[in-house]
């Protein structure tokens, strides 16, 4: 299986805030970003894994800055890592400001997808070939975020996770 870079998963999702989509204040639900997010990183997990794919969780999310009625939100998805039928899939939202004709930053998030087959099993996914150095530095924190997961859960001892331990200790 040949592997894939992070730029063949880009998935750019485009849209309108509207007011039934918005809070008490004005800003966009979390909940509707949260949707338009995993949507957005499943088109990109699918992209990579040529194949059904299903969310198993979401990592991190930062609300960062509200989302004001009538903005243009625009959500970048793409791999940042691939695990064996595992993929973590990094997505950057940005608000275009027309006043000021640039994007903000507003939020982040990380999100996990699994590679399927039609009965619901796992399959392996092409490994990832980071290109530039923003998805060099997300390929390697994938890996400790994913190695942390696994030691809080219990599937990792401490003393294997070796990306972790390079954090605290001098090798």
């Amino acid at each position: 299986m040949k592997a894939k870079t992070p730029s063949e998963s880009l998935t750019i999702l485009t849209d309108y805030v509207l007011p039934g989509e918005t809070n008490p204040l004005d800003s966009l639900f979390g909940g509707e970003l949260l949707a338009r997010m995993d949507r957005a990183c499943g088109i990109a997990a699918q992209r990579h894994a040529e194949n059904i794919v299903v969310t198993a969780s979401v990592n991190h999310v930062a609300f960062n800055k509200s989302v004001p009625v009538g903005s243009v939100l625009v959500i970048e998805a793409k791999v940042s890592r691939a695990f064996g039928s595992s993929m973590e899939i990094y997505a950057d939202v940005w608000r275009e400001c027309m006043e000021e004709k640039k994007r903000v930053k507003v939020n982040e998030g990380i999100y996990t997808f699994v590679a399927v087959d039609k009965e619901g099993n796992p399959i392996r996914v092409p490994a990832l070939q980071p290109e530039t150095e923003l998805e060099k530095q997300r390929y390697d924190a994938a890996l400790r975020r994913k190695q942390l997961s696994l030691v809080l859960s219990g599937r990792m001892k401490p003393e294997e996770a070796t990306e972790l331990k390079k954090l605290f200790y001098d090798n």
